[in-house]
Protein backbone atom coordinates (compact mmCIF):
# COMPACT_ATOMS: atom_id res chain seq x y z
CA UNK A 1 0.00 0.00 0.00
CA UNK A 2 1.60 3.15 -0.94
CA UNK A 3 0.53 6.75 -0.44
CA UNK A 4 1.48 10.02 -0.66
CA UNK A 5 0.97 12.46 2.18
CA UNK A 6 -1.49 15.18 1.38
CA UNK A 7 -1.93 16.36 4.76
CA UNK A 8 -1.38 20.34 5.48
CA UNK A 9 -1.16 20.84 9.05
CA UNK A 10 0.77 22.91 11.62
CA UNK A 11 4.00 21.31 12.30
CA UNK A 12 4.84 23.24 15.54
CA UNK A 13 3.62 20.15 17.31
CA UNK A 14 4.45 20.52 21.08
CA UNK A 15 7.20 18.62 21.56
CA UNK A 16 5.85 17.34 24.94
CA UNK A 17 2.50 16.09 23.65
CA UNK A 18 4.07 13.80 21.25
CA UNK A 19 2.83 10.48 21.47
CA UNK A 20 5.91 9.05 19.15
CA UNK A 21 9.06 8.85 20.09
CA UNK A 22 11.96 8.97 17.43
CA UNK A 23 14.31 5.87 18.22
CA UNK A 24 17.92 6.39 17.06
CA UNK A 25 20.84 4.05 16.48
CA UNK A 26 22.06 2.86 20.47
CA UNK A 27 24.99 4.89 21.65
CA UNK A 28 26.52 1.56 22.74
CA UNK A 29 26.41 0.71 18.56
CA UNK A 30 27.68 4.08 17.52
CA UNK A 31 30.45 3.64 20.55
CA UNK A 32 32.03 0.03 19.12
CA UNK A 33 31.59 1.67 15.73
CA UNK A 34 34.41 4.42 16.55
CA UNK A 35 36.24 2.38 18.70
CA UNK A 36 36.64 -1.38 16.75
CA UNK A 37 36.38 0.51 12.97
CA UNK A 38 33.73 -2.16 12.32
CA UNK A 39 30.32 -3.22 11.47
CA UNK A 40 28.88 -4.50 14.64
CA UNK A 41 27.83 -8.03 14.13
CA UNK A 42 28.98 -8.21 10.43
CA UNK A 43 32.75 -7.31 11.29
CA UNK A 44 32.89 -5.86 7.86
CA UNK A 45 36.16 -3.32 8.03
CA UNK A 46 34.38 0.46 8.39
CA UNK A 47 35.47 4.02 6.12
CA UNK A 48 35.94 7.56 7.34
CA UNK A 49 35.47 9.81 4.93
CA UNK A 50 34.65 13.60 4.30
CA UNK A 51 31.03 14.18 3.99
CA UNK A 52 29.75 14.50 0.64
CA UNK A 53 25.97 14.19 1.19
CA UNK A 54 23.97 15.62 3.92
CA UNK A 55 23.46 12.29 5.84
CA UNK A 56 21.84 12.31 8.82
CA UNK A 57 24.29 10.78 11.19
CA UNK A 58 22.43 8.39 12.63
CA UNK A 59 23.15 8.94 15.94
CA UNK A 60 22.32 12.52 16.95
CA UNK A 61 19.87 12.87 13.71
CA UNK A 62 21.86 16.02 12.51
CA UNK A 63 22.23 16.30 9.09
CA UNK A 64 26.38 16.49 8.13
CA UNK A 65 27.91 20.09 6.62
CA UNK A 66 29.35 18.81 3.68
CA UNK A 67 32.80 19.07 2.69
CA UNK A 68 33.68 20.21 7.09
CA UNK A 69 32.83 17.00 8.65
CA UNK A 70 34.28 13.99 8.78
CA UNK A 71 31.59 10.61 8.89
CA UNK A 72 31.89 6.86 9.48
CA UNK A 73 30.09 4.72 6.79
CA UNK A 74 29.16 0.54 7.75
CA UNK A 75 27.06 -1.74 7.52
CA UNK A 76 23.85 -1.75 9.92
CA UNK A 77 20.54 -3.66 10.43
CA UNK A 78 17.79 -1.27 11.65
CA UNK A 79 16.27 -4.75 12.73
CA UNK A 80 18.44 -5.56 15.10
CA UNK A 81 16.30 -6.91 18.13
CA UNK A 82 12.95 -6.66 16.56
CA UNK A 83 13.04 -9.13 14.08
CA UNK A 84 14.55 -12.55 13.57
CA UNK A 85 15.47 -12.16 10.06
CA UNK A 86 18.59 -9.23 9.24
CA UNK A 87 18.72 -6.32 6.70
CA UNK A 88 20.95 -4.44 6.32
CA UNK A 89 22.68 -1.45 4.75
CA UNK A 90 25.08 1.39 4.87
CA UNK A 91 24.80 4.22 7.22
CA UNK A 92 26.50 7.04 8.60
CA UNK A 93 27.56 8.41 11.88
CA UNK A 94 29.90 11.78 12.71
CA UNK A 95 33.47 10.30 13.21
CA UNK A 96 33.48 12.48 16.58
CA UNK A 97 31.48 11.89 19.46
CA UNK A 98 28.03 13.06 19.15
CA UNK A 99 24.75 12.86 21.00
CA UNK A 100 22.54 10.49 20.81
CA UNK A 101 18.85 12.43 19.80
CA UNK A 102 16.76 12.64 22.74
CA UNK A 103 13.88 10.61 21.76
CA UNK A 104 11.24 12.30 23.35
CA UNK A 105 12.20 15.72 21.60
CA UNK A 106 9.77 14.87 18.64
CA UNK A 107 10.76 14.70 14.78
CA UNK A 108 14.20 16.01 14.45
CA UNK A 109 13.88 19.54 12.50
CA UNK A 110 17.17 18.88 10.21
CA UNK A 111 15.18 16.09 8.63
CA UNK A 112 11.62 18.14 7.81
CA UNK A 113 13.53 19.12 4.04
CA UNK A 114 14.33 15.95 3.06
CA UNK A 115 11.95 14.01 1.04
CA UNK A 116 11.32 10.93 3.41
CA UNK A 117 10.00 7.40 2.97
CA UNK A 118 7.85 6.22 6.31
CA UNK A 119 7.67 2.08 5.96
CA UNK A 120 5.24 0.77 8.82
CA UNK A 121 5.87 -2.31 10.15
CA UNK A 122 3.59 -5.07 11.45
CA UNK A 123 4.44 -8.17 13.89
CA UNK A 124 7.71 -10.21 11.44
CA UNK A 125 8.44 -7.36 9.61
CA UNK A 126 6.00 -7.38 7.15
CA UNK A 127 5.05 -3.73 5.65
CA UNK A 128 2.25 -2.65 5.93
CA UNK A 129 1.71 0.90 5.21
CA UNK A 130 4.27 3.28 2.95
CA UNK A 131 3.81 6.86 2.53
CA UNK A 132 6.23 9.75 1.17
CA UNK A 133 6.54 13.02 2.90
CA UNK A 134 7.53 15.47 0.51
CA UNK A 135 6.38 18.91 2.75
CA UNK A 136 8.24 18.12 5.68
CA UNK A 137 4.62 17.76 7.84
CA UNK A 138 5.82 14.21 9.18
CA UNK A 139 3.06 14.56 12.12
CA UNK A 140 -0.55 13.75 10.80
CA UNK A 141 0.90 11.01 9.15
CA UNK A 142 2.74 9.40 12.18
CA UNK A 143 -0.45 9.68 14.26
CA UNK A 144 -2.25 8.38 11.28
CA UNK A 145 -0.16 5.63 10.83
CA UNK A 146 0.60 4.87 14.83
CA UNK A 147 -3.47 4.63 15.10
CA UNK A 148 -3.25 1.38 13.18
CA UNK A 149 -2.83 -1.25 16.16
CA UNK A 150 -1.20 -3.81 13.97
CA UNK A 151 1.80 -1.13 13.00
CA UNK A 152 4.47 -1.85 15.69
CA UNK A 153 6.73 0.89 14.69
CA UNK A 154 7.85 2.59 11.89
CA UNK A 155 10.86 3.44 9.81
CA UNK A 156 11.94 6.79 8.30
CA UNK A 157 14.25 6.45 4.96
CA UNK A 158 15.69 9.07 2.98
CA UNK A 159 13.48 8.89 -0.02
CA UNK A 160 16.28 9.68 -2.56
CA UNK A 161 18.91 7.48 -1.40
CA UNK A 162 16.89 4.97 0.64
CA UNK A 163 19.06 4.79 3.34
CA UNK A 164 17.35 3.71 6.83
CA UNK A 165 17.40 6.91 9.03
CA UNK A 166 15.52 6.31 12.23
CA UNK A 167 12.71 4.00 13.92
CA UNK A 168 9.31 5.92 15.28
CA UNK A 169 7.25 4.20 18.24
CA UNK A 170 4.69 4.60 20.17
CA UNK A 171 5.12 6.59 23.35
Amino acid sequence: MTTTNSVRADSNVSKSSATFRVLAMPQNTADKVRSTMRSPGYGHPASVELATGYGPCRLCLRTFRISEERRILFTFDPFYQLEPLPLPGPVFIHEQECTRYDEHSGFPEDLRSHRLTLNAYGDRRRLLAEEYIEDGLVEPVIERLLGDSRIRYIHVRDTEAGCYDFRIERA
